[in-house]
C-alpha cells in the first residue's frame, strides 16, 4: 500500500500518502519524497532589524483645526464691524495693508519651514531620541534648555526647529524646555536689545533668575503629557 502511494506521488506530484493514512491532496504543490517537510512559520514575523530600520511615520497635521476656525470667525466679525463703521473702502484699505505685510513675511515663513524640514531629515532619530526623548531624564531637559538659549533667529526659526525635533524623536518636555529657554534666555535678543537698553546688570540677573524656569516647564510638560496621552506615549516607546 505504501509503495503504491509513493509511486503515485512521484508520478503526479499532487497526492501524498503517509504511513497508510488517507492521501492528502495538495493542489499545485510539488512534492519531493527525498526532502523533509518543513514546519510552517507562525505568521511569518518580520525580522527585528527590518522593523527598526523602517522610518517612523510622521505626525499627520490637519489643515483646518479649532484655532483656524476661531481665527476665521474673529476675522469675519471684525470685518463686519469695520464695514459697518467705515464701509467698503475701510475694509479694502485694511486688506491692502495686510497683503503687503504678508508678502514681506512670506519669504521668512517659507525659509523657516524649509529649515525645519531639512533638520528633520538630517538629524538621526536614534541619537535625538536618546538625548531628548522620554527616557533622557534631567539631561534631556538641560540639553533642550541649552539649545534654546543659543538658538538664533526669531519665531520663524525657533518654532520650525522645535517641530522638527518633535518629528525626529524629542519628547514634549525637552521641546517645551527649548522653546521656553529660547523665549526667556535667548542670547540674540539679550545682546541686540536688552543689554543696550536695560544694561548689563539687569540682563545678567534676569537670565540667572530665568535659568530654572525652562527645566521646570519641561518637567511639568512631561508629567502632563504622560497622563493626558498615555496611549500615544506607549506607542512612541514601542517605536
Amino acid at each position: 500500500m505504501n509503495q503504491s502511494c509513493a509511486a503515485r506521488a512521484r508520478v503526479c506530484h499532487h497526492t501524498v500518502c503517509i504511513g497508510g493514512t488517507p492521501p492528502l491532496i495538495r493542489t499545485g504543490i510539488t512534492f519531493d519524497p527525498t526532502e523533509p517537510l518543513s514546519e510552517p512559520s507562525p505568521n511569518n514575523p518580520a525580522p527585528a532589524e527590518d522593523a527598526e530600520s523602517e522610518p517612523r511615520p510622521g505626525r499627520v497635521r490637519k489643515p483646518i483645526g479649532w484655532s483656524t476656525i476661531i481665527i476665521a470667525a474673529l476675522v469675519a466679525v471684525s470685518a463686519g464691524l469695520v464695514w459697518r463703521r467705515d464701509g467698503t473702502d475701510g475694509v479694502l484699505d485694511i486688506l491692502t495693508h495686510d497683503l503687503s505685510l504678508f508678502s514681506g513675511i512670506l519669504p521668512r515663513v517659507l525659509a523657516g519651514c524649509l529649515l525645519g524640514a531639512f533638520i528633520s531629515e538630517i538629524l538621526p532619530h536614534e541619537k535625538v531620541s536618546r538625548s531628548l526623548g522620554p527616557k533622557s531624564g534631567l539631561m534631556g531637559l538641560l540639553i533642550g534648555t541649552a539649545f534654546g538659549a543659543i538658538l538664533p533667529g526669531g519665531p520663524f526659526t525657533a518654532y520650525p526647529v522645535a517641530s522638527a525635533l518633535l518629528a525626529v524623536g524629542a519628547d514634549f518636555g525637552a521641546t517645551i524646555a527649548m522653546v521656553v529657554s529660547w523665549t526667556l534666555i535667548g542670547y540674540g535678543r539679550a545682546v541686540a536689545w536688552e543689554i543696550p537698553i536695560m544694561g548689563t546688570d539687569f540682563t545678567l540677573w534676569r537670565i540667572v533668575i530665568s535659568l530654572p524656569l525652562p527645566v521646570l516647564a519641561g518637567a511639568l510638560g512631561r508629567f502632563v503629557y504622560v497622563r493626558v496621552y498615555p496611549k500615544r506615549e506607549s506607542d512612541e516607546e514601542a517605536n
